[in-house]
């Protein structure tokens, strides 16, 4: 299925009752409730270790899904994601010939309750804010209902929605590097209202969105205490914020690649269902990192898959991180 172009000059007045009045509403909710996420610094030093490369990032992220022509329809219909491989119980879409996100059919697992362990969202990054408010123009005309709120995190300009299978989806865009502020390591991601509609006056022009990447994947735990010690010690990532209820973790100084909270999750077991996230893609530069995870991971006593030249490790909650060397 290809993703329908919208050529019509949308209205940002238009969108204001659509918007707004769900942004005032999600600002007010508690965090614990599994909707809002408020970021703040934790004023603590974060380690630095350097044990992941500066280069770094997040690749496709693999939802398993019962209706994948659904999910199919809403990342590339609404989100306006292009479908880049297909077959008859999958499909792949991306931007800018970067695979951002991957369903597979699964007819017969349950869905997962709000308290099992798995996504919390995946966060597409934007390389502007123009291309950004096109896409957020796109869902306000065709999926409005999926908005779940918006807010300015200092480091970024963040909107988030649900997809059909309640699956979280953050669409953002990076302030420049120089405007971040870190204390002792820690960077600050404070949290004020953020108006999608004056956010969309300002930025939109006629330019479609044509590129993206994978910007952070946000993770539901069971415990803080064995996340950071899988997320750092064993997988390498370094913490550069902790609040009550979640960790941020990096690598080479982005204010976070993974999140991890126990907000709805906390004391959760291992997962019990394969619907949701599938698995998240960790990209690193050289296959000596590769040889230097599995390392860690026999130091740590963890088994993992090897495929092809990738590493597939599970965290204690059952949530599956692939390392791969980027091409």
């Amino acid at each position: 299925m290809t993703p329908s172009k919208n050529n019509s000059a949308p209205n940002p007045r238009s969108l204001r009752k659509v918007f707004w009045g769900i942004t005032a509403v999600t600002v007010l909710a508690l965090m614990g409730g599994g909707g809002w996420l408020w970021i703040s610094s934790s004023g603590q030093p974060a380690s630095a270790s350097g044990v992941l490369g500066d280069k770094t990032q997040m690749g496709v992220v693999e939802i398993v899904t019962g209706d994948v022509e659904g999910l199919s329809d809403y990342y590339g219909n609404k989100v306006g994601l292009e479908v880049m491989e297909s077959t008859e119980n999958s499909t792949v879409l991306g931007l800018g010939g970067n695979e951002l996100i991957s369903l597979v059919e699964d007819l017969d697992s349950p869905a997962p309750t709000a308290s099992e362990p798995g996504l919390y969202h995946s966060a597409i990054l934007y390389p502007d804010e123009a291309s950004l408010a096109t896409t957020l123009v796109r869902l306000a005309e065709s999926a409005p209902e999926s908005f779940q709120g918006s807010a300015d995190h200092s480091v970024s300009q963040a909107f988030y929605f649900g997809d059909p299978d309640n699956n979280g989806l953050e669409l953002y865009v990076d302030r420049p590097r120089d405007q971040w502020r870190w204390n002792g390591g820690s960077v600050d991601m404070t949290t004020v209202v953020l108006d999608p509609s004056q956010f969309i006056a300002q930025h939109l022009g006629d330019k479609e969105a044509r590129d993206a990447v994978m910007g952070h994947v946000h993770l539901k735990v069971g415990n803080l205490e064995d996340a950071k010690s899988f997320y750092t010690d064993s997988l390498g990532f370094d913490i550069t914020s902790q609040i009550d209820g979640a960790v941020f973790y990096s690598a080479g100084g982005y204010h976070h690649h993974l999140a991890t909270n126990t907000w709805s999750s906390n004391n959760a077991l291992e997962r019990t269902t394969a619907l949701g996230l599938g698995s998240l893609t960790v990209t690193v530069e050289s296959a000596d990192e590769i040889t230097a995870l599995i390392k860690r991971l026999g130091r740590d006593g963890l088994g993992y898959t090897s495929i092809s030249s990738d590493v597939v490790v599970a965290d204690p909650w059952g949530n599956l991180v692939r390392f791969t060397v980027v091409d």
